[in-house]
């Protein structure tokens, strides 16, 4: 089992850049495919990108493709969420989810991540 702590938000003009950390309790954390999604005032939770356990695989919605990177240090059981070219409608609140699995396969799906954090405001003025 797993507790994560997201840290990082803050408020930033447009084009502007945030790096997001996902710090994590527990010794297994570098076995967890782990998951960044986000949520705005009124809207669903959607899902942000994923990485797998080994840092090996990623997988991006296509409304931050090109524009965030995600990565992981597993010595220091931590997960990063790079967003550059930051724009007024990625603010949200910001929060990381993590599960067991030895599989590149990453899912975009909130029901498949059991463990999630308190998350991280990310506001971007115009």
């Amino acid at each position: 089992q797993v507790q994560l702590v997201e840290s990082g938000g803050g408020l930033v003009q447009a084009g502007g850049s945030l790096r997001l950390s996902c710090a994590a309790s527990g010794r297994t954390f570098s076995t967890y495919a782990v998951a960044w999604f986000r949520q705005a005032p009124g809207k669903e939770r959607e899902f942000v990108a994923a990485i797998s356990w080994s840092g090996g695989s990623t997988y991006y919605a296509d409304s931050v493709k090109g524009r965030f990177t995600i990565s992981r240090d597993n010595a220091k059981n931590t997960v990063y969420l790079q967003m550059n070219s930051l724009k007024p409608e990625d603010t949200a609140v910001y929060l990381c989810a993590a599960d067991p699995s030895y599989s590149a396969y990453l899912s975009n799906r909130r029901d498949a991540y059991n463990y999630w954090g308190q998350g991280t405001q990310a506001t971007v003025s115009s």
